[in-house]
């Protein structure tokens, strides 16, 4: 997977941002001011860079015009439109406002990687490939049929493996938020993935709150 540099200075929000992109198979580096992080920059090649604005010794604005090409994703708590408008004008491939939800953050950061080229198009475990972009899935090198809603399903816990996703979590994220239906139909989904897959071991069920891929 990809290799990414967080630049935050909150210690406890940079922990964690560094926390869920490790579960998700990334390496990670941190920085908590600007003049480290571009010492790192200098030093070491990255993927992509999760950047606050407000930092120590270099501001965010500052620091992205010494990136190069590295991707960056904003992750601030400056709202104005002025902000958002000048980050995006500076080169940023997105802009996330604080607070936000790490899965929208996973989501973001697969999102940029892809469109940049700085991440794998596909996915492999077992005897299972995963195409991302043909979407399609080969088992023992033989295609498997999947709706559209089974791969997007597929997709989400994929991207979020380790991590546990209520049901609710997987409605917004592969039904979208204005889905008015039962979350029952996301067991549904689930079963006839393990079914089609051979996932029993893989996707496991998190009592009272739903389910994780793990790998």
């Amino acid at each position: 997977m990809a290799k990414i540099l967080i630049v935050e200075d909150e210690t406890s929000i940079n922990a964690l941002i560094s926390k869920n992109l490790i579960l998700t198979g990334h390496a990670c580096k941190s920085a908590h001011d600007g003049i480290t992080a571009l010492e790192l920059i200098r030093s070491e090649r990255f993927d992509l860079i999760i950047l606050d604005v407000m930092l120590p010794g270099l501001s965010g604005f500052d620091l992205i015009k010494l990136t190069g090409d590295v991707p960056v994703i904003f992750v601030t708590a400056k709202s104005a439109l002025e902000d958002r408008l000048q980050g995006l004008s500076l080169g940023a491939d997105d802009y996330i406002l604080k607070p936000f939800e790490m899965q929208e953050l996973l989501a973001r950061v697969r999102i940029v990687l892809r469109r940049t080229k700085r991440d794998e198009n596909s996915f492999s475990f077992d005897n299972i490939t995963v195409d991302f972009d043909s979407r399609k899935v080969f088992c023992d090198g033989s295609a498997v049929e999947l709706t559209p809603k089974e791969f997007s399903l597929l997709e989400v816990l994929i991207i979020n493996r380790n991590i546990a996703l209520s049901r609710e979590k997987l409605i917004n994220l592969v039904w979208t938020y204005d889905y008015e239906g039962d979350t029952r139909t996301v067991d549904v989904h689930i079963q006839q993935l393990r079914h089609k897959l051979g996932l029993k071991d893989r996707i496991k069920t998190i009592y009272k709150i739903g389910y994780r891929f793990e790998i």
